[in-house]
């Protein structure tokens, strides 16, 4: 089994979207760029729902057309519903400048199709690598690595870049985990054959609130050949308590999510079912000596709008670019230019990830009569756009509780 051989200037741990978009533009700027991925591609991921403003990163690493040509599932918006109430973003009615439309991808085919243009373009990747320990010097990173063979190597770089998702290599190696400072929740999920009457919109993703307990939530992403990844976030505690397996538990939810319900009644459950518990996590800083951390090795929020993907593809077009820099000889500013830059974001993120679980966000969706004005800059929050300063609730997000206490008094 072949062992990477030459000189790196940047080695990327992990080979998904981040990953690849990163050791794309860093290739295309001249440096010799190896990744190592624990895995084979093609592989089951999560995550499967994109947000428009990915769109802006997959051009930039000439990636875009390829994922076209994979004819996912086309994505305009998202869809809410709670009992008898619906409503709906279309994310070409934004008040942010830039892509409005996107795709609900399988993740084993849209990692792997990115993985594959980043090799075309010259990347090195190595899969079936597993990294396990990181030490630098005044020259250089060096990774141990032991590959599938069980033979144990080294090899260093002027720089790593950690893209490794919930493997988290640098953040476990290095001890900067951090408890998340959001609540502790589990997430059952799998795909089906959905089954599902052909009038119904599958250009959007669908949120759907419990009727009853308005902090379950459930999720339902079709896909452009009859399937769907479908599942339900809830409080650890309350799945625990269900009786049956985690395929009953789902369905029995699903039961009880009134359009949901009627939307899947003829579906398969033909996959098992995967359980997540405690997924949201943090870290102590997002660069360090020699090193920095991408997309979910830093921090991960919560799936419930779809931002692990577009914070993952945001963090290596920013971290690139300082990188380059870096390279080049000049000292950047990591915690700025970078750390800094990429929590705006992440921060907006957590806002509205807080206001959906204390239900002002739910206030603000499900209320009647919305200004037209104001819906764009929500659905530009939602459609990934969480950077945009020029968007009021980008530049102060606490004035989400603001417009939460209008909605709830109109």
């Amino acid at each position: 089994m072949s062992i990477p051989q030459g000189d790196f200037d940047v080695v990327v741990i992990g080979a998904g979207p981040s990953g690849a978009v990163a050791s794309a533009l860093l290739k295309k700027k001249g440096y010799q760029v190896l990744v190592l991925e624990k895995l084979h591609f093609p592989r089951f991921s999560i995550g499967e729902s994109l947000l428009p403003q990915c769109m802006k990163f997959l051009e930039e690493a000439d990636m875009l057309a390829a994922v076209e040509d994979a004819k996912f599932q086309f994505k305009n918006g998202a869809a809410f519903t709670c009992a008898d109430r619906y409503d709906f973003f279309d994310f070409r009615e934004k008040f942010t400048e830039g892509w409005g439309t996107t795709f609900q991808v399988q993740r084993d085919r849209f990692d792997k199709v990115l993985a594959d243009e980043a090799e075309k373009q010259g990347v090195e990747i190595h899969y079936g690598q597993t990294v396990t320990a990181y030490e630098a010097d005044s020259d250089k990173a060096t990774l141990t690595v032991e590959n599938e063979a069980g033979k144990s190597y080294q090899i260093s770089a002027k720089f790593v870049l950690d893209a490794s998702g919930f493997g988290r290599v640098l953040p476990r190696l290095l001890d900067l985990e951090l408890p998340s400072h959001l609540a502790s929740r589990t997430s059952a999920f799998t795909h089906i054959k959905d089954n599902i009457d052909s009038d119904y919109d599958r250009d959007k993703i669908l949120i759907t609130v419990h009727p009853e307990h308005h902090e379950i939530w459930y999720w339902l992403i079709p896909f452009s050949n009859g399937r769907s990844s479908v599942g339900v976030v809830a409080p650890r505690e309350f799945l625990a308590k269900m009786e049956g397996d985690a395929e009953s538990k789902l369905r029995t939810l699903i039961s009880e999510g009134c359009m949901l319900a009627s939307v899947l009644e003829n579906a398969e459950y033909d996959t098992p079912v995967n359980i997540i518990d405690g997924y949201s996590c943090n870290v102590k800083q997002l660069y360090g000596d020699k090193f920095a951390l991408l997309g979910n090795a830093g921090e991960f929020l919560d799936p419930v709008f779809s931002s692990g993907v577009t914070i993952a593809l945001k963090s290596a077009s920013l971290a690139a670019g300082v990188l380059d820099r870096e390279l080049k000889g000049a000292k950047p500013d990591w915690n700025e230019e970078y750390a800094e830059s990429l929590m705006l974001g992440v921060n907006t993120f957590r806002e509205f990830v807080n206001g959906w679980y204390d239900e002002r966000l739910q206030n603000v969706i499900f209320a009647e009569d919305k200004n037209d004005d104001v819906k764009g800059m929500i659905s530009s929050i939602l459609a990934g756009y969480a950077w945009d300063t020029e968007n009021p609730y980008v530049k102060d997000p606490a004035r989400l509780s603001t417009l939460a206490e209008v909605c709830s008094n109109g």
